[in-house]
């Protein structure tokens, strides 16, 4: 005959997963920005926004052109800041990069609805920069890019990178590869 079950307490309460820390990295040189930008796309996959932030000329295409690289898609990674928008194929089975500018906009996601963000979201890696209070409604899974410069009359090449995952997506990545 077997022993009867051990009781059991009330069953714990679930939490939710604890937001993985913020990760800190400095980069002191644009190619090191690019190798930064080739970690990042290791990381990614079809379904990812990544909101980048930081004054002007403080590296954002440049980390983006490096995610280009490894994400290993088509075309030139440049500003998009005229066309607001740019769309590159991949060379391989990796998915497409979907590279906006949002600076020159002034509304919130109504006014990106043109973009068709939401549509391409499933499918490809959004990259956009000034993103924040625009794109935060796409969905609660993103990384949030911050680059911090001095500003004013300097040639510092020092950049303050943190890096944010937010929702689920990101509360099991392991963003720490990142400092390399």
């Amino acid at each position: 005959m077997e022993a009867p079950a051990a009781a059991q307490g009330p069953a714990e309460p679930s939490r939710a997963a604890e937001p993985a820390p913020d990760v800190e990295i400095t980069v002191t040189s644009p190619e090191q920005m690019r190798e930064l930008g080739r970690r990042l796309a290791d990381l990614l996959r079809a379904g990812d926004l990544v909101m980048l932030s930081g004054e002007l000329g403080a590296g954002k295409t440049t980390l983006t052109r490096g995610l280009g690289e490894g994400l290993d898609v088509r075309g030139a990674v440049t500003s998009p800041t005229f066309v607001i928008a740019r769309v590159h194929p991949p060379l391989g089975d990796g998915p497409p990069l979907v590279h906006v500018d949002a600076y020159r906009l002034s509304g919130g996601l109504d006014e990106m609805e043109d973009l068709d963000l939401d549509v391409s979201l499933a499918d490809s890696v959004i990259v956009v920069e000034w993103g924040e209070g625009k794109v935060e409604e796409l969905t609660e899974d993103r990384l949030r890019v911050r680059i911090d410069r001095a500003v004013g009359d300097t040639t510092d090449e020092v950049r303050h990178v943190t890096v944010t995952g937010l929702g689920e997506r990101w509360t099991t990545a392991d963003v720490s590869v990142l400092a390399g």
